[in-house]
């Protein structure tokens, strides 16, 4: 891919950053799989700190200009190792664990990795929610707010965003799940009947996940288009999943996709069907 190419990536703006429309996810890098253990594990040894390394400057290289991740000393290394090249690509912190709890961990790492955005971890949030404590997630993008960095919260209910952009919290974006993983055995039944084998990627979660990010006025970053991998096998499936994305979220918005490029070049494909599909958006 060429410089022409690249520069041609669709970008949104997230305050004064301009975003690459597709943001790299980092579950393959961390070896999170919704696929099972062996496939974690497959991931997990196949993303040694050079691969990570390669990930990331193959995105740079085609216009990714944006990574998404958790905490890791895997993701602290591979900043301070791009970085040091001549490289960056601007980071956006999903806090869970020790950033929600203490404000010292929380700004140690947002002066050591330089996020342009910190996010309240989305399985904390929706708990904290169906909990009804829900003002922790509120208090914690207060203290965001005061290190002065972009703040948001990420959710796989969409009641979740609808209160806070109800609430009129000073938030300035959300990232947003395309399929509600979090219901609770018990919600599944209900919804359901039974509770499914394995997983929980119900057909009709992207659409009313979509509902609420057409509502709100702040960008939003939706992830879990491909359904964990599921929809990204096959090339027609992976299309219609971009497509049916961009096509139902708004143009202010962007996406985050998860790339292993063991077998193809998934940054490449990723950035070609965002460069096709971005100017669906409403």
């Amino acid at each position: 891919m060429d410089a022409t190419e690249a520069s041609a990536m669709p970008r949104i703006r997230l305050g004064r950053y301009e975003v690459s429309r597709l943001v790299v996810g980092a579950n393959p890098v961390l070896g999170f799989s919704y696929m099972g253990n062996l496939m974690g594990q497959f991931m997990t040894d196949y993303f040694t700190l050079e691969r990570i390394q390669a990930l990331l400057v193959r995105c740079l290289d085609v216009g990714i200009n944006t990574w998404q991740t958790s905490p890791h000393e895997k993701v602290d290394k591979s900043l301070d190792t791009l970085r040091e090249s001549g490289r960056d690509i601007q980071w956006v912190f999903l806090a869970s664990g020790e950033h929600l709890e203490d404000p010292a961990a929380l700004e140690a790492i947002a002066r050591r990795n330089r996020p342009i955005a910190i996010l309240h971890h989305g399985g904390v949030t929706d708990k904290l929610w169906r909990e009804g404590h829900i003002q922790k997630v509120h208090d914690f993008t207060k203290r965001v707010r005061d290190l002065g960095i972009l703040a948001g919260i990420s959710a796989h209910n969409p009641d979740v965003i609808r209160h806070a952009e109800d609430g009129g919290w000073d938030l300035d974006l959300y990232m947003a799940c395309f399929y509600r993983l979090t219901r609770t055995q018990e919600e599944l039944e209900d919804k359901l009947g039974e509770v499914p084998v394995w997983g929980n990627f119900l057909p009709g979660d992207p659409e009313r996940m979509c509902e609420a990010v057409r509502q709100v006025e702040r960008p939003c970053l939706v992830f879990k288009i491909l359904a964990g991998g599921r929809r990204g096998d096959r090339k027609e499936d992976a299309e219609a999943a971009f497509e049916g994305a961009f096509k139902s979220i708004k143009a202010s918005d962007g996406v985050i996709v998860g790339m292993f490029p063991r077998f193809r070049d998934e940054p490449a494909i990723n950035a070609e069907l965002t460069r096709r599909f971005s100017h669906l958006s409403g």
